[in-house]
């Protein structure tokens, strides 16, 4: 049997800085998400999404996705991207002000 998840409801800060909002199992079945601020100029850093999907919800500001070495897509304030699983990726901000966003992981399953 599973475990019981209890629901959680957390504030988002407004501190220039990296929040951990979810932390994966055993709080939730897998899903990590986190609060991303980004000063002008600033890039989060190349990693893999591995065995894990990812959604980035942008709050403010605005920046580029880079995917792998030569595709980038424009981001910013009421933007949503999605990134499948096994994809190399970055997130730099191009403005003038902070990026800020959310990002939400969760592992692969096939059904």
């Amino acid at each position: 049997m599973a475990s019981i998840k209890e629901v959680l409801i957390k504030k988002l800060n407004s501190n220039p800085e990296y929040q951990k909002l979810l932390d994966g199992s055993p709080q939730t079945y897998g899903m990590r998400s986190g609060r991303v601020y980004l000063a002008p100029g600033e890039a989060c850093g190349q990693h893999s999404t591995k065995a894990n999907e990812e959604m980035l919800v942008f709050l403010a500001g605005r920046g580029e996705l880079l995917i792998g070495d030569d595709i980038s897509f424009e981001v910013g304030t009421g933007k949503i991207s999605y990134i499948p699983a096994n994809t190399i990726h970055d997130v730099k901000n191009t403005g003038i002000e902070p990026l800020i966003y959310i990002y939400c992981v969760t592992p692969v399953t096939e059904e």
